[in-house]
């Protein structure tokens, strides 16, 4: 049996799936790239010789075609590198992030809503450049540095034993320094990515709550704060480019040694008489180069692609939190009754909020759901849009338990107004349709029952909302948000204090509207007290401090002089 994939697996696969044979050209073109240093030092070789008179050296003539040859094979080199490289990585960042965003969606709504999004918006942008830099960049570049290398090495023992063993000898001690330094990259790029997090989060709520920052004069104290996070973030981001520095500096210093050293011994075994010739020391010279680069650069490149690792890991780990329903019932509508029976929940174990609640909604009747702040009426709500499942007692969808329906069937079937409603920076359309293509019959008339086509009359329906719909009133949005289920089809509309934020006439049509539609079960949290309105209703649930106090339709409650005569009579 085959075993299955885990998150990290799945990411680390989207830089190579479909792309193997751009990666392999690529690859072949870094190797090519790595040969060509070797190649010029031995051209070098040549030259020297042949401009010294050294016995059995190749004519001008013939060192000439070699480098025209050399020269013809680079250019094909970079050309193929130019084209597969960009190539390469374009298409491994877009599968990676596309799939990473794929397995967010799988989220359920509860755990999204526990999450915080700045951990997202950091793996996709942030942690997404480094994983550019530090793992697909440089994993090519892995490549041509073990060419150079190893071929350096190679070649140079083909040439000379003795002056091999000079060359690794000098470059030891720095080498042992370089590998040391790198792997503290790995720390120091876990440190950055976790502050751009928190970075990320702060000015995330500070442009979110801008007008409650100006409402309360709180600029300063918002600015000291995202003072704080800034100067965290950079100051993490100095010591991470300070040991980089410090692992250049090492291998700079390496590079300056081991030459040096070469071109001393070199000199020194020439003038007593051993058998080397003044191309073959100028050709060491040089291949020490393609030899202490890899030495001094391995180790930060290795580090980096560790680090670069761990904040896929990070992502992974958090895209495998999911507390989505794992129900196999499915539901494609409610065509009898949605019942709780004796339902007591409480986000914390300690302190539970509803006590024992039952009640039955009939299918394709409106219900409201009222009480004094505090008393869980939205949290009975979220219970209905399974956003846990983490609750006693039994809530049952025509006869189905809740924890027992897939959670896509029951999204399919439930849809939600909230008190803001998420409205995207794109067309009035678009935001009705949620970027689907449905039949102009279906949609016009979803957006007649919302009462939107005045709106859509007087400023086209490919008017631009605005970020989150500055440019729509509150209202207006609230009349997106109807005709987006009206158009899904859905069976159960829950509204959460739909009309909490707008004046009291738009309040009353938005509510209307909702009462108007047939066919649907509403059930909708509500503050707004009015006569009209809630004699409408086929039946208001009462809610005082968790527990149910009263059931009935308006004139039922207002007769019997309890509690919700209390409340209406104080709300007049």
């Amino acid at each position: 049996m085959k075993k299955e994939k885990t998150i990290f697996q799945q990411l680390c696969g989207q830089f190579f799936y479909r792309n193997k044979l751009t990666f392999g050209l690529a690859a072949f073109s870094a190797f090519f790239s790595g040969f060509g240093g070797l190649i010029i030092s031995w051209l070098l070789k040549q030259l020297i010789d042949t401009a010294s008179g050294t016995e059995g050296a190749k004519s001008f003539e013939t060192d000439l075609l070699l480098f025209g040859g050399f020269l013809v094979l680079m250019v094909i080199s970079f050309v193929l590198d130019y084209i597969t490289r960009p190539a390469f990585i374009r298409r491994a960042m877009t599968q990676y992030k596309n799939m990473a965003f794929d397995k967010l969606m799988d989220k359920g709504i509860s755990t999204f809503r526990d999450e915080s999004t700045a951990t997202y918006l950091s793996a996709l942008t942030n942690d997404a450049t480094s994983l550019e830099a530090n793992y697909l960049s440089q994993l090519l570049s892995l490549f041509t540095m073990s060419v150079m290398f190893f071929g350096s090495i190679t070649l140079m023992i083909w040439y000379s034993p003795l002056l091999t063993a000079i060359a690794v000898g000098v470059t030891i001690l720095p080498l042992v320094a370089s590998i040391i330094t790198g792997k503290r990259m790995v720390g120091a790029e876990k440190k950055v990515s976790e502050q751009n997090k928190s970075f990320t989060a702060v000015l995330t709520d500070c442009l979110g709550g801008f007008s409650v920052i100006k409402s309360f004069k709180a600029e300063k104290e918002i600015y000291k704060m995202f003072e704080a996070q800034n100067k965290a973030l950079e100051g993490s981001k100095f010591s991470k480019e300070r040991i980089k520095t410090i692992v250049g500096m090492i291998g700079a210093m390496a590079g300056m040694l081991a030459q040096s050293g070469v071109f001393i011994a070199g000199t020194y075994l020439i003038l007593s008489g051993y058998d080397l010739t003044t191309g073959t020391v100028m050709m060491f010279v040089n291949l020490m180069n393609f030899m202490i680069q890899p030495m001094s650069t391995l180790p930060g490149l290795l580090a980096g692609r560790k680090a670069a690792k761990g904040l896929i890991q990070k992502l992974s780990d958090a895209l495998a939190q999911n507390n989505e329903s794992t129900g196999t019932e499915e539901i494609t509508s409610v065509n009898k009754e949605i019942a709780l029976e004796n339902v007591s929940f409480g986000y914390d174990e300690e302190k539970e909020i509803l006590h024992d609640i039952s009640a039955k909604f009939d299918a394709g009747k409106a219900y409201a759901i009222v009480g004094a702040s505090g008393s869980g009426k939205s949290t009975l709500l979220n219970l209905l849009m399974a956003s846990t499942s983490n609750y006693n007692g039994n809530i049952k969808v025509d006869g189905k338990d809740l924890k027992d329906i897939k959670a896509e069937a029951l999204y399919e079937c439930i849809s939600v107004i909230q008190q803001n409603v998420f409205v995207f920076n794109s067309s009035i359309k678009d935001n009705v349709t949620m970027f689907r293509e449905f039949p102009k019959a279906e949609l016009d008339e979803a957006i007649e029952h919302a009462h939107l086509d005045e709106l859509i009359k007087k400023r086209g329906e490919d008017t631009l909302c605005g970020e989150n719909g500055c440019g729509l009133s509150g209202g207006e949005k609230q009349r997106i948000s109807i005709a987006r289920s009206l158009l899904k089809k859905s069976s159960v509309l829950l509204a959460d204090e739909a009309t909490a934020a707008l004046d009291a006439q738009t309040a009353w049509q938005v509510s209307n509207d909702i009462l108007d539609l047939d066919g649907i079960t509403r059930i909708i949290v509500t503050h707004s007290l009015e006569e009209g309105l809630l004699k409408r209703y086929d039946g208001i649930l009462v809610l005082k401090e968790g527990k149910v106090e009263e059931f009935g339709t308006f004139d039922e409650l207002m007769d019997a002089k309890g509690y919700f005569h209390a409340l209406y009579t104080v709300s007049q």
